[in-house]
């Protein structure tokens, strides 16, 4: 199978779920499908593209092995499954790849491989220098010694975390059915497909994502949808389609790719010659045209938050802008929810009810800050810009700022059920600490602790949740 192609060389990720490689009921192989999904994944590497595989199924694969009817319910029997399927699922795929005289590599992850942030590393430079010897990597979750897999949903996170650890062009979403659609086709004849989704927080009113899944796979479209979240911040383009025909994939590339953020002048073919192009059948998530690569979304992604960092309204304005670098003043914070360590991830929390007034006071207070601590920071032009004046000389905004800190509330009512979480960090200083300046000008920090490694915070912050997002009474209801 020769295909001509005007597409320039991209990084693509396919994710193959249980129901794609195994038979629902007699747990057999699904061979025609692996098949035409190695095909079209040599194909792909001919044309010059570099291709990771995630693939689900080994629980699967060890219900077939084992004889057995159903899932256990038990985590240790799903953990025996697996290892005893992944063995054989490894082995099917490096025949049929064998066949075509692909080499294969097996990635086996687990979401504490990835949090730790050298191995973290490590996994990307093996893939780098895999795809650099063309190697497919064939990735899946480890469950033998992991629970995130088999608690939260058929390996579409990882597949989505795979891609921003590669810096993927596309993540294919390879599912039972052929695209997102507004509920179940197969119990709703008025379903209807979405082609393109540019907003996944405006798309989940529209859609019932609570139907769709197998009896094998752990996850339905409502994981897909938390996948396409993740890789579409990291600037991977992501498509629903379906596995039984994976020769669509070329035209769903050739289809898609002028319409992608930059890609329009790079050489390929002029977006209209879709004009007169069928769209094949699948769902298109837009990718961010300002996409947050490795170590933020290391930390947005991968790591399990050890506590929270109540921010006030100013703070959050400010985080809110690409300019900001991401990182938190000590001005900015209201409070902690539990106990962390420097180092440890942290959420970034806002009170769910502010008045509008409050809000003002609370940003021209942060403002204020910043411009004390850093003069002459990029971000404060643009805020100038958007109508914020200075506060006059360094003397006055020091000491307004240290007096609106020392008669600032202690803040200690604030618990999970008061906050909405708007973003995540990691954090300079313990909970500890970070409560004890709380609300400070950064110059109080070396007084205080007795020593300051940095002036802010938190740092390395990707904020979800912009001020213009909350609800207007200052966060979710």
């Amino acid at each position: 199978m020769t295909r001509p192609t005007t597409i320039p060389p991209c990084t693509i990720v396919l994710k193959l779920g249980t129901s794609s490689i195994v038979h629902e009921e007699t747990h057999q192989p699904l061979l025609s499908t692996l098949s035409a999904i190695v095909e079209t994944v040599v194909e792909l590497k001919r044309q010059g593209h570099k291709v990771v595989l995630v693939s689900s199924g080994a629980i699967g694969v060890g219900l077939k092995r084992m004889d057995m009817d159903s899932r256990p319910k038990h985590l240790s029997g799903k953990q025996a499954l697996a290892a005893i399927g992944q063995g054989r699922l490894i082995a099917l795929w490096d025949n049929l790849f064998g066949q075509l005289e692909q080499p294969i590599a097996q990635v086996l992850l687990t979401r504490g491989d990835i949090s730790d942030r050298t191995r973290y590393i490590n996994a990307v430079n093996t893939f780098k220098e895999l795809l650099s010897m063309g190697v497919v990597p064939i990735v899946n979750e480890n469950d033998t010694v992991s629970v995130s897999e088999i608690k939260f949903g058929d390996n579409d996170t990882l597949s989505a975390i795979t891609s921003s650890m590669v810096h993927a062009d596309f993540l294919f979403l390879l599912t039972d059915v052929d695209a997102l659609y507004t509920s179940n086709p197969r119990k709703d004849p008025t379903a209807r497909a979405i082609p393109v989704v540019s907003s996944l927080a405006a798309i989940r009113s529209q859609v019932s994502t609570t139907t769709i899944g197998s009896a094998l796979g752990t996850g339905g479209m409502e994981t897909k949808l938390i996948a396409a979240d993740i890789a579409t911040a990291a600037g991977v383009a992501t498509v629903v389609a379906s596995s039984k025909h994976p020769a669509s994939i070329f035209d769903i590339i050739e289809y898609d790719y002028n319409l992608l953020p930059g890609k329009a002048n790079d050489g390929s073919d002029d977006a209209n010659a879709n004009v007169n192009r069928p769209r094949p059948p699948h769902t298109l998530f837009i990718p961010s045209d300002n996409p947050v690569r490795d170590l933020k979304s290391w930390t947005a992604h991968t790591l399990n938050p050890s506590g929270s960092v109540i921010i006030d309204a100013g703070a959050h304005y400010v985080l809110s802008k690409r300019e900001s670098g991401g990182r938190l003043l000590a001005a900015g914070v209201l409070g902690v929810i539990g106990a962390f360590a420097a180092g440890q991830a942290v959420r970034v929390c806002v009170r769910r009810r502010v008045g509008s007034e409050e809000k003002e006071e609370e940003r021209r207070r942060y403002v204020m800050a910043l411009e004390s601590t850093r003069p002459g920071s990029p971000i404060l032009g643009l805020l100038k810009g958007e109508g914020e004046d200075g506060v006059g000389d360094e003397e006055e905004r020091d000491r307004e700022v240290q007096e609106i800190a020392d008669g600032s509330e202690n803040e200690k009512g604030i618990g999970e059920a008061d906050v909405v979480e708007v973003g995540r960090g990691l954090a300079n200083y313990n909970s500890a600490q970070i409560m004890a300046v709380k609300g400070m000008n950064s110059s109080m920090l070396p007084r205080v602790l007795g020593y300051a490694d940095s002036e802010y915070v938190v740092e390395n912050i990707t904020i979800k949740m912009s001020l213009t997002t909350l609800s207007p009474g200052g966060g979710s209801p």
